[in-house]
């Protein structure tokens, strides 16, 4: 595999290193937020749901600039909207402001989302697209512990809840400006010059992926089938009948994936730590505990997913959530009501297992395929906007579990919280076991057969065609 495929991955997978920084960074700023600027638990909710309305419209309106002026384009505005969200934040000086520039990196965050995997699944091989896709992923989490570790540094150094809070918000600032100049040295990617009449440009930088002639005649010859299928198809509308198989399967697994919880208990991690009897300090000790085992066992998942399969992983991730969203609501419904409340250090431990449980499942299971299944499933015709739509689902879904957590977990307790993730998880793995498909060492040009899509008559790029839609 030739370095610039490998260099090229990781900067693209460098936007999920940020994105999973925005994700985590507001754990450590929740109590602070809720005292400084005199938040109820509602307001809370919305106002940490501010950064995910963002991510909504990012994952919206990003498969068309994608798909039109190129992935790498997208990519260095998303790297913009990630220097301007963290300096704003870091800045505001009332809620209103941080709201705005939470939002507009939430756009940033969104725009990742369906961008860095596009890129990434592009430039690979398919023999290696599920790793080098799924270092997505590993940056993602890689963010995520970098902010644990980042809050517990900023409030030990700092030691202000007026102002460290600003601290936890502006380091995001350097992990942007990176990305930001690192994206000046990777290429577009040959699929997408290819299909926008770049030809020999795309065919220069396949020489420069591939490791020889042949291999890079395989690529371009692939390439050309999958353009001249789609050639006469350039409107091709998204939502018709030979689409819904690929629409259902991208909506199920990145709806699945936030009614897990994941996004709600990373983002009230110290939270629910102190609910469950641990001190300030100790939670945010807890919660690097949390991104350590996330980062680990991604970092397993990795190094099997290309071996066992999208499909196998899934698998042993909804049982590992089924065993620790049981737990875990167990155990908080035996301290809310049979000790009335009576949680000690004893309790916090107990949770902190329950949530490595939890987060080790996750990791190895729903957070390591969510996006390369994504960024496998869809026609080429249709592949910006499939990312957009399964990326738009995953961010509504996260809103709605994380701004709807504080008050739930307030007002119900966490036992029915956690008890409301298990039922879903449930519906996951019958769902797996049901429906899934495999999608492992499949090249992208050949996934429509595998999937036994259907051709909708619309889908001929018939503009008259098309007008029904």
């Amino acid at each position: 595999m030739k370095p610039l495929v490998i260099r090229s991955a990781i900067v693209a997978s460098l936007g999920g290193l940020v994105f999973g920084f925005d994700t985590a960074v507001i754990s450590g700023t929740t109590e602070q937020l809720k005292a400084y600027f005199n938040l109820s638990d509602a307001y809370l909710g919305w106002a940490v749901g501010m950064a995910l309305l963002g991510t909504i419209l990012g994952a919206l309106i990003a498969g068309k600039p994608a798909d039109r002026y190129g992935r790498k384009p997208v990519l260095f505005v998303i790297g913009v909207l990630y220097l301007i969200g963290a300096l704003g934040s870091a800045l505001a000086q009332d809620i209103i402001t941080l709201e705005i520039f939470r939002f507009l990196g939430g756009i940033g965050v969104g725009g990742a989302s369906v961008c860095a995997p596009i890129y990434t699944a592009e430039i690979a091989p398919a023999k290696v697209r599920g790793r080098l896709v799924g270092l997505v992923q590993f940056n993602i989490v890689l963010g995520i512990l970098l902010a644990y570790l980042s809050n517990t540094i900023v409030r030990a150094v700092v030691h202000n809840p007026q102002v460290d809070w600003r601290w936890m918000f502006g380091v995001m600032a350097v992990p942007a400006a990176v990305f930001l100049l690192l994206l000046f040295s990777v290429p577009e990617t040959p699929r997408w010059l290819m299909a926008n009449g770049r030809e020999q440009q795309g065919r220069d930088i396949i020489g420069k992926l591939t490791t020889s002639p042949q291999e890079a005649q395989f690529q371009i010859d692939e390439i050309d089938a999958s353009l001249k299928a789609a050639e006469n198809a350039p409107k091709v509308p998204f939502f018709t009948k030979g689409h819904t198989k690929v629409i259902l399967l991208a909506f199920a697994i990145a709806m699945f994936n936030q009614m897990s919880g994941i996004n709600a208990i990373l983002y009230y991690a110290p939270v629910v730590m102190e609910k469950a009897g641990a001190s300030t300090d100790a939670a945010f000790q807890m919660s690097i505990a949390v991104g350590f085992m996330n980062l680990v066992a991604t970092m397993a998942a990795l190094t099997v997913i290309d071996k066992i399969g999208r499909r196998t992983l899934m698998i042993y991730g909804s049982i590992g959530y089924l065993v620790s969203l049981g737990f875990l609501s167990g155990l908080m419904f035996y301290y809310e009501n049979a000790l009335k409340g009576a949680f000690d250090g004893t309790s916090s431990v107990l949770v902190l297992v329950g949530l490595l449980v939890f987060i080790a499942a996750h990791a190895f299971g729903q957070g390591s395929v969510i996006w390369v299944f994504i960024s496998e499933i869809f026609p080429n015709r249709i592949r910006g906007r499939g990312q957009s739509f399964g990326s738009l689902t995953h961010w509504v879904f996260a809103w709605l579990t994380s701004t709807f957590f504080p008050p739930v977990i307030g007002g119900l307790g966490g036992g029915v919280a956690f008890a409301v993730f298990a039922i879903f998880m449930l519906g996951q793995l019958i769902w797996v076991l049901r429906v899934m498909p495999e999608t492992k060492g499949v090249p992208l040009e050949e996934m429509e057969a595998k999937l036994g899509l259907t051709h909708d008559p619309n889908d001929s790029g018939d503009p008259l065609a098309a007008k029904g839609h």
